[in-house]
């Protein structure tokens, strides 16, 4: 703790990455990158972008991008809108559109019984970066538990709220809704006027998306990222689509921060990945295969394995603690994602590598089982 900081910044706990390792060679299955390379013509379009018009500021409104998007999505390039991956659209939607409580509402710890400002909704086991967004931006939350299979139950979201969010399919479990059974979720909090965000960072590997309702919901919000299904990670570009007036609330929070939030070369590459459709349907498809057969033969072996539709696995080694199979398989030069949580601290997350780097996976899954 610094003398320097500020209140708040004493009091947050944050986000904490998968482990990017530098000391040695490791096959990574611990931050759900994609395993294959991007699109050549994502290749060409950064060559491109990389000129003498990189001494300028690149297009605040992402015009090209947006576009692309659109084009994608059959949407409006207005109800589109780019940030720095998706970890950033989503930090300007907890600050655009979940209220803050104040003095006597249930956040101020000084009246906790007092009818005040609601709080936000999120699951209990999910992605881990949305209690730290909550405190960054001073939001009471209420998690609200999954079922014992990790399954989430919409009908305990229709509940007075400052908004909900969740991943779908949810992180780390892996498993997805169907569209029926989110929208009772959007009706009820729209008659509130309450926003309800679906993060789909993973929708692209088997979950169904939300996109096709915008129009339908004007409380309604998606969540995407390049960053898996378009094997982006290293360039940080994600979008939200929703009606127009969502769209000029994270306008709003982005030009009170920083305009330029994606540059040239990021913008460039997206547009590119987005409008190679066929290239990218084709890795989806092979990551789909490759999770269905790793899947199938570690339930073959004894293991638990959640039912996924995203580009992981999330699974419990027979008789092995989570911390333990987690070293183990590191020692083995495997480095997988580890959740020291209350229900999850036995289970694993696995994301899908290439089938060579996977059958090393099961090999070594095998040895540390036999041992």
């Amino acid at each position: 703790m610094s003398r320097y900081w500020n209140r708040r910044v004493r009091s947050l706990s944050p986000y904490i990455p998968g482990e990017q390792p530098r000391d040695r060679q490791f096959i990574k299955l611990n931050t759900n990158e994609n395993p294959y390379p991007p699109s050549p013509r994502v290749i060409e379009a950064v060559h491109r972008a990389a000129g003498d018009s990189l001494r300028l500021y690149p297009d605040p409104s992402c015009k090209a991008l947006r576009e692309a998007v659109a084009e994608r999505y059959q949407v409006k390039p207005e109800q589109v809108f780019p940030g720095n991956g998706s970890d950033e659209v989503l930090a300007f939607t907890f600050a655009a559109f979940f209220e803050a409580p104040g003095p006597g509402s249930p956040g101020d710890p000084g009246s906790p019984s007092h009818p005040g400002t609601p709080p936000v909704l999120f699951p209990d086991i999910t992605y881990s970066f949305y209690p730290v967004y909550a405190d960054l931006w001073g939001l009471f939350f209420q998690t609200i538990p999954l079922e014992e299979d990790f399954s989430l139950s919409p009908e305990k979201y229709l509940i007075p709220s400052s908004g909900v969010i969740f991943p779908n399919p949810n992180a780390p479990t892996g498993r997805a809704l169907s569209p029926e059974l989110i929208k009772p979720v959007l009706d009820y909090q729209g008659r509130r006027h309450k926003v309800v965000v679906i993060d789909e960072a993973y929708a692209a590997f088997g979950g169904p998306s939300m996109v096709p309702s915008v129009n339908d919901y004007p409380n309604l919000l998606t969540v995407l990222t390049l960053s898996k299904s378009a094997s982006l990670a290293g360039l940080r570009v994600g979008f939200a689509i929703g009606q127009e007036e969502l769209i000029e609330g994270l306008c709003r929070v982005r030009d009170s921060f920083n305009s330029y939030t994606l540059d040239r070369l990021a913008q460039a590459a997206a547009a590119a990945a987005l409008a190679d459709r066929a290239y990218y349907d084709g890795l989806t498809r092979k990551i789909i295969a490759t999770r269905t057969r790793v899947g199938a033969e570690l339930a073959a072996r004894g293991f638990t394995v959640i039912p996924s539709a995203a580009n992981f696995l999330f699974i419990r080694f027979p008789r092995i603690p989570g911390a333990r199979a987690l070293a183990q398989l590191r020692e083995k030069g495997i480095l997988t994602r580890h959740f020291n949580q209350e229900r999850i601290a036995d289970f694993l997350r696995v994301s899908m590598g290439t089938d060579a780097e996977m059958d090393r996976f099961l090999s070594a899954c095998e040895e540390i089982v036999k041992r």
